[in-house]
């Protein structure tokens, strides 16, 4: 809980420009404390990888007047499954 306070307190202050920032900050949390059939998840993705991919997809967003915007959620998930990964 105090993860996901920070992270929605950094988000707020700085405009929402450092959300990427606090997702991957709670993703990374989440996954170093879930274990699935004994093996622990790890999370490989960074804030910088992520603010890449959120410029090009909010640009879409506006590009498509907002169309793009309902693939947004799916894009965000993929995202977050391709840098999770089994730690051994």
């Amino acid at each position: 809980m105090g993860w996901s306070l920070l992270g929605g307190l950094v988000t707020i202050c700085t405009f929402e420009i450092c959300y990427p920032w606090a997702i991957t900050m709670i993703l990374g949390w989440k996954t170093r404390h879930t274990v699935i059939n004994g093996r622990r998840l790890t999370f490989t993705g960074s804030a910088i990888g992520l603010f890449g991919n959120w410029i090009k997809w909010w640009s879409l967003s506006i590009i498509t007047l907002g169309i793009y915007s309902f693939w947004l959620f799916i894009a965000m998930e993929k995202w977050k499954v391709k840098h999770t990964v089994f730690e051994d």
